[in-house]
């Protein structure tokens, strides 16, 4: 018997015996009707104890290892688990999730803002010990409750430890679980502890203690519902207890624990199974009551087991290579043998109950008489190899091995002699069969397999069945004998690794299955083919994976011959290349214009039915819509015109219409296909979606509601993915099937289900969560398995119809076949169906109509020339087939194969309403010298000629005996010439298209008149003579671009007249005529593009811009355009320096430890003054005050008004800033200190719903946008962006709903976020040069746009996908492309743009209308468009004229403008940002100040000031008054006054300045430059006093003597003037004033009393180096005047405060964010109220 199909028989799940409780904890549950929920292996199990039965989820394909069932009363939420597999991530140990969205895994409290999960460490205080958490639960008010290895329960509020219950536990506590009733925990000691809702223990259950307990017992998880509570324990035993009955815990499950399980038998009389594992246990198991029925307990791990012939005695193989007879009925040892060393794997008795044979893996079978007590009576020793299987024959006399050298061996029997002779074994019957190896069972093995792949077979001859067990953890059910590899099978899943043994029960009614690692006993139900086949049994249980005859890897042997068509079908390539020639850079030679003239398709010949199929569709107004090349087309029948899609940029193969015939998906080929969703009428994008297929897109359909969107790749895996097309989110994905699928179809009535059919495939599908799973149709006695090419829903939800390959319809009821009609002859290519009946077209070329059941054909309709009406549009093709079929409007609209539609009236009479070439490409083209004709020549054979004016129409087609790669008309158009492929030449009459003569001088195709080479060649008439003619002038013209092929343009022609030009695509069949539009787009008025006959025009893009730059040169924007932000992240040391640092270098330690720090001399004046006024008092805790500082220098558009002017909110180094304008002079600040790295971009939600709520983004290499509320600085969304380097800019839509973001990485991606959620909705590569601004139209949520160095790109976001247009100049005077740096908006889709050379650009959609010429003089940096009445501002560099300003107000449509001078002492010229309020706008300029300048009268106040562009390195604060100094590479110097929060004064000193000191007496200055000079400044007025360079390098400190006589000043050259504070050398210096001299006593530097302290050296501070300082440096440090504090700042932007002295290494501290990274200089004020610190690059000034 050699049949190779599949069994009809199958197996299902009755019962598991085991639980998973080792590796796993909390894996126990109570669902809502109280069925217990756990799982074993990879099978999810419920269990009903009253019932004492089973059913079971096997969605999974590996081993389970967590689970968690919803604590909820309502069933419908109470019966749903959620379940883990093994790759899982292994990250934390257990996780609780609190209500807030906060979730706590052990030791650490995350919470989840936007998308980011966001750790904080518990703290655990003095309140306990820093413990292993093994468990957490969550109560309310923020309380987390954790146990911890000791046995402690640590009880959490928040972050904070604040109590332990001691000893809760003896051990630790595994598993707790929080329910209505409490809590109830579960510990390595055995117990359960039950606790009220406030944590006070109610009573506790010791299970050791238990009649079924034992020594060593360990809870791994603990469930409590009601008055029930369940235990699982390590050893895989789930233990039930009622609260009433405490004492009497219930064992209601038990199984083998860890180890691995191989040893199984079935009881030969009786339905009992026995198992032995690595856990050295021997388990008897009752089938019938589903129970352990007996237990022993052995010394050594059992691998295998057998029972005698009479049930009375059982062996027992052990891995230490002995064995165990015991009696049965008591479990007594009857003989105990060890001849062996290694493990005994296999071991049978003798059918005759006589013998028994032991295989172990020394490679020896070992044969014992039993009736001699065992006595070992022979050996089989021929293997080289361990022994696997052993197998006796039905006559006890031969045996029968497999060993692991893949060798059948064959032995007499006792003795054990080799049996030589094939002949003596042929014909014998064996007793039992459990042998992977011989002819018998050939067939199990897949090709290529390893032949120890499938662990244990077994035969059960009644049946002709076998049972295997693989390495892959499935079942399979083959036919025996198996004889022909590989043969088909049917699978069974839910062991999760290897299944080690198979048996059948002694009556044949079940399969028992062991597995290895998972350690469970599966029982499977076998149901034969007599149950099968008795009726529809739709309710048989379908484990997900039974399988037919997909899996097998056999030859296609019972599937019929595939039609030819579908044959040439499935081998399609529709992989692309990516190619393109590397455009070179030309050089500064200008190129000329692009052409003023355009293009717009007119009409496309073609239809696409050769690869496709349901691609023709009528809209809601009657028109029909196809696809054809990369176009999808709309098709007017009244008025024989065409609009066209012009989305895809590559070759359509699928399309589906929307329910309510309104929108229309195409799908395409491509390497990253997209599909696009779009509306008929509009012919506008309304979603595009990718990123998930590969290759191409060849089935769509819309679900019957319209909100989800199908679609299938043309992938090795042919994926499906269910869309929400309109979010542009995938809702589910599967891997479809390995052959490829034709058609995908959703349920008209349950939008959770659809099906797919293709090669040798039906797939019945339901959506469940983000996944699908499917059920195979099962084709039983009443169908072959067919390829199907069609399929329909009937009217009734259950009933599908498929068309197969052989012409018969095949009728499901899912997933069963019912029955199957003839139809046609040959495949049944298009299904449709009715209300009350399906219309179907096969490759006979007919068309029938049937009733609803397909058990009458209605009507027939043969597509021929004679039926064709009069009203055709052009000649007739030649032999055709429907590939689509649709209805509507009283007829049946049909696509064939060969290109064509028509449409039959159901009276009979068919109309030809589109044509074009059959599959191959079309090469040829020639168009009439005097005639609106063209004529085409394809490799379809056939020659076509065309008529190009209005009508549109194939006029006269021939076939030729080749096909045709070229043709041409002669002169005088009355002949026309053809190149064919074979290198003949055939002239025909160019109106008949009778020969006229041919002849035949090449071999190969017939081309043209061009080489393959890409050079010009031109040749003199009629000799052939080669001539050289000089190429023309110029490289790389302009050009315009119009997208509508597929793949190659093979042949582009003029007609006679030039008013249309006709082109050709190679693969894609299609003719395209195009009309020639006049103008390039816009008048030069600037009052709106030229539409002919009020089309739109075609996208045509412009080619890409020049190299050099367009609209001159600006210092500002070119400084911004290089700026590096990977420079300014933290952990660079901002200094130079050499040496060891302090916290590494080895101490000396003294004779006699020195004191800490020597305050034995006596104290200086100014300390004992500041000491009688008030005691000596430790800074507790800063908190940040007032920041001067406003990052204008590389950001825009980042200062905002709130609360209608009230307030304004900006940005400086890592910390955003709410300034309130109403209280007092200067105002008020509060600030937003989330931010970890400087803020680059900031922006205010404008809609009234989010008030005051603002998003800003950082720098960094994974950098964040936070979304924060102004008022109550709440962080409402964290979002971690793709942006590898920063966020340049981001933007909130109309609605406030999303938000943009453009990073500063070389790509400048853009990013559309869901701010509420977290979610990205998409992201796409920006522009390869720097993208300045993105922001949303005010009215819109979709659309956008970006402008930046040398573009403006015009988005549309498009359901999930993002979609651009760029920027088309056209022939606007003076419109050039060029740089853009800022955007604003208008009413009627009016889009300024503001360029680098001071003109603004308006455009209309995304064509440019006119140019505003020098709006400013310089860059015009900035714009803003006011909501409420369209005024618009900008701002941009000029100096203040009469007319000119900084700053411009002008109106809707930047025609008349206002000009306001900005006065605050001395000229702005470069403003960054503008906003305008009511009656007042706000400037942030270029060097950091914020300006409000009013309206009406135009005065100028300023609000805000502060350092401009480089560090600021110098910082002292005033000896007596509330005033501060700081100097900057800005040049400048100023004084702050630190209580009315102001600038009081600042000079220019010319150079960088790098150090700052007064005087004791506050009365001067001194300042050190960075070029090595020195000033002395009156402290007061800020005049020079003098100044003097000693040095060439920058003086890094510098300090008065406390007498004010002397100055010490520290350089770069490793010099120091009197007195050094701190060299480049990690080292401390002392010097003695005046003489200079170094003191080296360290005995007298010990006894200094220092006046001040601001060395970051010493041991005095050596606590202060923290211990990541290898990275960076510790900057500057200060020491409080009462001498108790030291303050540090650092280059982690870090300012710390720690006691004084600080001698510890790494001491304790407190620490504040604020300023984004180097913090280079900090001070206390004289009285110690405030700290100031400055910070480096982000040019802030701190006070706190």
């Amino acid at each position: 018997m050699s049949d190779r199909s599949a069994p009809g028989c199958r197996l299902r799940l009755d019962w598991v015996y085991g639980y998973r409780g080792h590796q796993c904890r909390n894996n126990l549950y109570y669902t809502a009707g109280k069925e217990v929920v756990y799982f074993v292996a990879g099978v999810g199990v419920v269990y009903n104890t009253r019932e004492h039965s089973q059913r079971f989820y096997l969605g999974h394909n590996d081993d389970i290892i967590s689970c968690r069932a919803p604590i909820s009363s309502s069933c419908a939420l109470g019966n749903v688990v959620v379940t883990a597999t093994t790759a899982a991530s292994r990250l934390i140990g257990c996780l609780a999730l609190h209500p807030e969205r906060s979730l706590v895994a052990t030791g650490q409290f995350w919470a989840l803002c936007g998308n980011a999960l966001t750790p904080k460490r518990g703290i655990f205080g003095k309140t306990g010990d820093l413990q292993t958490i093994l468990c957490v639960a969550s109560a309310k008010d923020d309380i987390t409750y954790s146990g911890a290895l000791n046995g402690d329960i640590y009880v959490w509020k928040g972050l904070n430890l604040i109590k332990t219950v001691q000893a809760a536990h003896g051990a630790g506590i595994f598993s707790m679980y929080s329910c209505e009733e409490g809590f109830a925990t579960g510990g390595r000691d055995g117990c359960i502890r039950l606790w009220d809702v406030d944590f006070k223990p109610i009573t506790k259950i010791d299970l050791r203690e238990a009649e079924q307990g034992y020594k060593g017992l360990s809870i791994r998880s603990v469930c409590w519902r009601a008055d029930r509570i369940l235990a699982g324990t390590q050893d895989s035993e789930i233990f039930e207890v009622m609260v009433r009955d405490r004492d009497k815990p219930l064992l209601i499950m038990q199984g083998h624990s860890e180890g691995e399980l191989w040893a199984l038998d079935v009881h030969p009389k009786k339905p009992l199974a026995v198992t032995g594992s690595d856990d050295r246990s021997v388990r008897l198991w009752s089938l019938m009551d589903h129970t352990l029925i007996a237990r022993c307990n052995m010394e050594e791990a059992v691998r295998s087991v057998a029972f005698s012939v009479d049930g009375s005695q059982l062996a027992l193989g052990m891995k230490d290579g002995s064995f165990t007879v015991l009696r049965v009925r008591d479990m007594t040892e009857v003989v105990h043998i060890k001849d062996r060393k290694e493990v005994i794997h296999e071991m049978k008795f003798s059918p005759d109950g006589a013998y028994l044979a032991v295989g172990s893996n020394d490679g020896l079978v070992d044969i014992y008489a039993v009736a001699q007590r065992y006595k070992k009576v022979g050996e089989c020793s021929k293997s080289t190899s361990f022994i696997t299987h052993l197998d006796w024959s039905l006559d006890s006399k031969i045996l029968q091995s497999n060993d692991g050298a893949g060798e059948r061996l064959f032995y007499r029997m006792p003795m054990g002699k080799p049996v030589v002779s094939k002949g003596e074994v042929k014909g014998q019957r064996w007793a039992s069969w459990s042998g992977v190896l011989g002819s018998e069972v050939s067939g199990i093995w897949p090709k290529y397999s390893n032949l120890t792949e499938i662990n244990a077979v077994d035969a059960n001859h009644a049946a002709a069945v076998l049972v295997t067990g693989d390495d892959l953890g499935l079942v399979k059910l083959f036919r025996f004998p198996c004889l022909r590899k590989g043969a088909k099978f049917k699978k069974y899943i839910g062991h999760s690794a290897h299944v080690t043994n198979v048996r059948w029960s002694h009556d044949l009614q079940w399969v028992l299955t062991t597995g290895g690692a998972d350690h469970a006993l599966f029982q499977w139900r076998f149901l034969p083919e007599s149950v099968m086949n008795g009726g529809l049994d739709v309710n048989i249980q379908d484990s997900h994976g039974d399988s037919n005859s997909e899996e097998s890897d056999s030859d296609v042997s019972d599937v019929p011959e595939l039609d030819s068509d579908i044959e040439q079908e499935t081998q399609i390539n529709y992989d692309r290349q990516q190619s393109r020639e590397k455009k070179q850079q030309v050089g500064s030679l200008k190129r000329q214009r692009g052409p003023d003239q355009g293009l717009r398709l007119q009409f496309v010949h073609g239809y696409r039915g050769y690869d496709c199929r349901n691609n023709l569709f009528y809209t809601q107004g009657g028109e029909v819509l196809y696809h054809v090349a990369a176009v999808g087309v709309v098709y007017n029948r009244q008025l024989h015109s065409q609009r066209f899609y012009l989305g895809h940029d590559d070759d359509i193969l699928s399309l589906s219409i929307h329910p309510l015939k309104d929108y229309a998906a195409t799908g395409q080929v491509g390497r990253d296909p997209a599909i696009h969703v779009w509306d008929i009428q509009t012919l506008k994008c309304l979603s595009l979606l990718k990123g998930f297929h590969q290759r191409g897109v060849c089935a769509l359909d819309f679900s019957a509601d319209g909100k989800s969107l199908v679609s299938v790749g043309v992938d090795d895996g042919h994926s499906i993915v269910v869309w929400d097309w309109k979010r542009g989110e995938k809702l589910a994905t599967a891997r479809g099937h390995k052959e490829k699928i034709f058609v995908v179809k959703c349920n008209p009535m349950l939008m959770d289900k659809l099906v797919t059919v293709g090669m040798k495939h039906i797939k019945f599908w339901q959506h469940a969560g983000g996944g699908l799973t499917f059920r195979r149709g099962a084709f039983r006695s009443v169908g072959r398995p067919e390829t199907m090419m069609s399929v329909c829903y009937g009217r009734s939800e259950a009933l599908v119809f498929s068309g197969a390959a052989t012409g018969d319809v095949y009728i499901w009821k899912e997933p069963l076949l019912l029955k199957t009609v003839k139809a046609h002859d040959g495949p049944v290519f298009a299904m449709f169906s009715l209300d009350k009946g399906f219309v179907t077209g096969g490759k006979d070329g007919v068309v029938e109509l049937w009733d609803d059941m397909f058990d009458r054909c209605l009507k027939t309709y043969a597509i021929k020339r004679a039926a064709l009406s009069p009203g055709s549009k052009g000649a007739h093709n030649y032999h055709h087939f429907p590939k689509a079929i649709t209805l509507g409007h009283g007829h049946i609209l049909v696509g064939t194969k060969n290109g064509e539609v028509l449409e039959i009236d159901k009276a009979g009479p068919m109309t030809l309403l589109v044509q074009g070439h059959m599959e191959g490409e079309v090469w040829g083209l020639a168009s009439h010298p005097l005639l609106p004709i063209c004529a085409t020549v394809s490799d379809d054979k056939t020659l076509r000629l065309w008529e190009t004016s209005a009508n549109h129409r194939m006029v006269a087609v021939r076939k030729l005996k080749r096909g045709g790669r070229c043709c041409a008309f002669s002169p005088d158009g009355k002949a026309l010439a053809v190149g064919l492929s074979d290198g003949g030449v055939l002239v025909v009459n160019a109106d008949t298209l009778e020969d006229l003569l041919s002849f035949h001088h090449r071999r190969d195709a017939i081309s043209d008149v061009n080489t393959g080479a890409k050079e010009q060649l031109f040749f003199e008439a009629p000799r052939g003579k080669r001539q050289t003619i000089r190429n023309s002038e110029g490289q790389y013209a302009r050009f315009k671009r119009y997208v509508g092929h597929s793949a190659q343009v093979t042949n582009v022609r003029w007609a006679h007249d030039d008013s249309t030009l006709l082109t050709v695509g190679g693969a894609d069949t299609a003719l395209m005529i195009w009309a020639r539009e006049r103008g390039g787009g816009v008048t030069g008025e600037g009052e709106g593009p030229l539409f002919r006959d009020n089309h739109p025009p075609v996208d045509s893009e412009e080619s890409d811009d020049d190299v050099e730059e367009d609209g001159g040169y600006d210092s500002d924007v070119a400084r911004e355009k290089t700026v590096d932000y990977t420079t300014k992240m933290y952990a660079v040391s901002i200094r130079e320096m050499r040496g060891t640092k302090p916290h590494q270098q080895l101490k000396e330690l003294s004779a006699e430890e020195r004191p800490p720090v020597s305050r034995a001399a006596p104290q200086p004046e100014k300390l004992q003054k500041n000491n009688v006024s008030k005691k000596k008092r430790l800074v507790e805790d800063l908190i940040l005050d007032h920041v001067f500082g406003f990052r204008g220098f590389d950001c825009r558009n980042n200062l905002h008004y709130l609360n209608d002017g009230a307030d304004i909110v900006y940005h400086t180094a890592a910390t955003a800033i709410v300034h309130n304008l109403s209280t007092g002079n200067y105002g008020t600040q509060s600030f937003y200190l989330e931010h970890n790295d400087d803020i680059l971009s900031l922006t205010v939600n404008q809609h009234p719903k989010y008030k005051n709520i603002i998003a800003s983004g950082q720098i960094g290499t994974t950098p964040s946008i936070h979304v924060w509320d102004a008022m109550s600085k709440q962080t409402l969304s964290i979002l971690r962006c793709p942006h590898t380097k920063g966020v340049g800019y981001v933007n909130f839509s109309a609605t406030g709903k999303l938000l943009l973001s453009v990073g500063v990485e070389p790509e400048h991606t853009i990013t559309v976020w869901r701010w509420q959620e977290g979610s990205k909705v998409c992201s796409k590569a920006g522009h390869p040069d720097r993208i300045f601004v993105v922001e949303f139209r005010p009215d819109s949520d979709s659309q956008f746009v970006s402008v930046g160095i040398k573009h403006v790109k015009f988005w549309t976001l498009a359901g999930g996908a993002l979609m651009y247009k760029k920027g088309v100049v056209g022939t606007v005077e003076d419109g050039r492309m060029q740089t853009m740096l800022s955007v604003a908006f208008g009413a009627n889709n009016l889009t300024f743009t503001g360029a680098i050379n001071g003109d603004v650009y308006v455009w209309r959609d995304h064509y440019l209308l006119r140019v505003v010429a020098k709006a400013h003089t310089g860059p015009v940096f900035t714009m803003y468009t006011t909501l409420r009445d369209g005024l618009i501002v900008t701002g941009g560099k000029e100096r203040p004229t009469k007319e000119g300003g900084a700053v411009k107000l002008w109106d809707q449509e930047m025609k008349r403008c206002r000009a306001f001078q900005l006065e605050t002492g001395q000229q702005v010229e470069c403003v960054r940002s503008v906003c305008r309020g009511k009656g007042k706008i706000l400037v942030g300029t270029k060097d950091g100040e914020i300006i409000e300048v009013g309206e009406k009268n135009a005065a100028s106040n300023l609000l805000l000031d502060s350092h401009a562009r480089g560090g600021i390195w110098g910082l002292t604060a005033h000896p007596a008054k509330e005033l501060c100094i700081t100097a900057s590479n800005d040049a400048t110097i100023r004084l702050w006054d630190l209580t009315d929060k102001k600038l009081l004064n600042k000079v220019c000193v010319g150079h960088a300045a790098h150090c700052v000191s007064y005087s004791a007496d506050g009365e001067m200055l001194a300042v050190g430059m960075k070029n090595g000079e020195f000033l002395l400044l009156l402290a007061n007025s800020l005049k020079m006093w003098a100044k003097k360079r000693d040095r060439s390098h920058a003086i890094q400190d510098i300090r008065f003597s406390p007498d004010r006589r002397l100055l010490a000043v520290g350089s770069e050259e490793n010099t120091v003037d009197l007195y050094d504070v701190s060299t480049g050398v990690y080292k401390r210096q002392v010097f003695e004033v005046p003489s200079g001299k170094l003191v080296s006593d360290q005995a007298v530097v010990d006894r200094i009393t220092w006046a001040t302290w601001t060395s970051v050296l010493g041991d005095e501070v050596l606590g202060i180096w923290p211990r990541n300082a290898d990275k960076a440096d510790v900057n500057c440090a200060c020491v409080s005047h009462a001498g108790l504090n030291i303050a540090t700042g650092d280059d982690f932007g870090l300012v710390k405060l720690f006691d004084f002295p600080c001698t510890e290494k790494f001491a304790k501290h407190k620490r504040y964010l604020g300023h984004s990274a180097h913090v280079t200089n900090i001070r206390f004020s004289h009285d110690d109220k405030y700290l100031i610190s400055t910070g480096g690059d982000d040019c802030r000034l701190t006070d706190r």
